[in-house]
């Protein structure tokens, strides 16, 4: 079986990391648009000091998802034919891990925001915190315990990039097999 090399893997793990984004950057556009809309609404003006800073880290954190997970595409463009694939490879995942950092801030404050408007601060308060955890597990904190429990299947050479171990179990059927490392 033939081994990928590093531009095959670097444009493999480039067009897997634009599928993920795809479909976060679904929902952030959903949220942000939402949000800006928000203030036009009649009972905005009601709203006090706490409320609207809520607000306003809702409404910014959607923004920088939205710029994170658009970033990969425009520099693509930017840098087509450039050769400067694997750095592009490694920036996405970077803007990746932040896009969701800031999805997930955006999400809880979205949240607490109309539960706080709906009931109290405390239920708002309990909830938004337990999406908060909710979040930093599912998306962080399962992969990273996988990681440090060293599930790996590969090891990674001088510049970052995964390169495949001598075990059986690493060996690739097709290009499009993962290797769970970007």
């Amino acid at each position: 079986m033939k081994q990928e090399s590093h531009g095959e893997r670097a444009d493999r793990n480039f067009v897997e990391l634009l599928q993920g984004a795809r479909v976060a950057v679904t929902g952030v556009q959903v949220l942000f648009a939402f949000l800006l809309t928000v203030p036009f609404s009649s009972g905005f003006a009601k709203l006090g000091a706490a409320d609207r800073w809520l607000y306003y880290v809702a409404l910014v954190s959607a923004a920088v998802a939205s710029i994170c997970y658009i970033a990969p595409t425009a520099q693509h463009r930017v840098l087509f034919r450039q050769g400067r694939k694997e750095t592009l490879v490694r920036r996405s995942n970077l803007y990746g891990l932040l896009g969701a950092i800031a999805l997930a801030v955006s999400m809880t404050t979205s949240t607490m925001f109309v539960i706080d408007y709906l009931f109290q601060t405390v239920l708002a308060a309990i909830t938004a915190g337990l999406l908060a955890a909710l979040a930093l597990w599912t998306w962080f904190g399962q992969a990273a315990l996988d990681r440090s429990n060293g599930n790996d299947q590969s090891s990674e050479d001088s510049d970052g990039s995964a390169v495949p171990s001598s075990s059986p179990s690493s060996t690739r059927s097709s290009p499009s097999d993962d290797d769970g490392r970007v």
